[in-house]
């Protein structure tokens, strides 16, 4: 119960720290216990993946087509634009800076020097029922045939699968969450290399910091363009939203907040009403920004390919999963980590350094 009450984020970086300053006293045997865990966490995590797709995916893309109209063909349109443009610079500026930040820190288990045996103590296989292509597809089909279908029984199925799923979420994977990162960050450390790891990282997540705000910066210079009003100003009416935003981890939570401070810069409340809680489940341009910078991060960090081709895909199709992001902490993350699976190879080790 003590736990709930503190943030995720504190609760991550604590668990970073702890894992770090845990290898140099841990036990062969106490480090094996630990990365035993880690194990089913991450086997469980690999099954859970392709439902929490069709789970999230299905109905929060029927949801977007039941206010059919020219409005919402707009919105959507300039969303979906928007997020990938940011995922595409986040890239580029990526593929310029990070190779000289990150220099030759390498996320790979070293060939020799370590005699630990950090092996778990035990197996247990979790076959998925879908892979994960598989469940995409299902996804989109099932979304678009329901988002064309009225009082459709099979969305009401799906709406209480997303509930069973958001409940596995934050009743499991998120709980659970600090003391995988603790076991990632505890066999990292054992294995070397660890403060040269934590420091690439640390210039990674302040250049996307960086980047994040010329992004906003930009968005609120054409809507002033387009209005005629002070971007500027218009940012800074917008901090309440932005700190409520950090402190809750999701945009559904922010939704009151945003919504009263749009309608403080002058828009209209029939524009807000409609745009502020749609946007706040397709909008997802820092998500997919953040989330193309880490990824690219520790692809070179790993030694995996990270080429135009490759991400131009990826891009693509998390601007559009993005839109299963649920209202709850790091829930764009647990969307797109069948994206990272399946177009990028991410194992579950690279799959946790993402959520963390």
């Amino acid at each position: 119960m003590f736990l709930k009450k503190i943030p995720l984020l504190l609760q991550v970086l604590v668990a970073i720290a702890l894992g770090v300053a845990c290898s140099c006293f841990f036990p062969t045997w106490l480090s094996r216990t630990f990365l035993t865990f880690n194990s089913l966490f991450g086997n469980f995590l690999s099954f859970i993946i392709p439902l929490l797709i069709l789970a999230l995916v299905a109905p929060g893309i029927a949801e977007l087509g039941s206010g059919a109209g020219k409005l919402l063909g707009v919105t959507v349109l300039i969303a979906y634009g928007s997020t990938v443009l940011s995922g595409f610079l986040s890239y580029g500026t990526g593929r310029m800076l990070f190779p000289s930040m990150i220099g030759g820190v390498s996320l790979a288990v070293p060939d020799s020097g370590n005699s630990l045996d950090l092996s778990p103590y035990f197996l247990i296989e979790m076959p998925v029922i879908l892979d994960i292509m598989s469940a995409l597809i299902l996804a989109f089909i099932l979304g678009v045939g329901l988002s064309m279908v009225k009082e459709s029984r099979l969305l009401d199925i799906m709406k209480e699968f997303r509930t069973v799923i958001m409940k596995v979420i934050t009743g499991i994977i998120i709980p659970f969450l600090p003391l995988f990162i603790f076991g990632i960050f505890l066999k990292s450390a054992l294995e070397g290399n660890i403060m040269l790891i934590l420091l690439s990282f640390l210039k990674v997540i302040v250049l996307i910091f960086a980047i994040s705000v010329v992004v906003l910066v930009l968005q609120f210079c054409v809507a002033g363009a387009v209005s005629g009003k002070n971007p500027f100003k218009a940012l800074w009416t917008m901090l309440p939203s932005y700190l409520t935003a950090l402190g809750t981890q999701s945009s559904a939570a922010t939704i009151p907040v945003t919504l009263d401070r749009t309608k403080k810069n002058g828009v209209s409340s029939a524009v807000a009403d409609f745009v502020v809680p749609l946007c706040a489940t397709i909008h997802m341009s820092g998500s997919c920004l953040k989330i193309t910078g880490c990824a690219l991060a520790i692809s070179m960090m790993c030694g995996m390919p990270y080429d135009p081709d490759m991400y131009v895909g990826f891009i693509m199709m998390l601007g559009i999963t993005m839109v299963a992001a649920p209202g709850v902490p790091g829930g764009a993350i647990m969307a797109a980590l069948g994206l990272l699976s399946s177009m990028l190879g991410f194992d579950e080790q690279m799959q946790g350094l993402m959520m963390a």
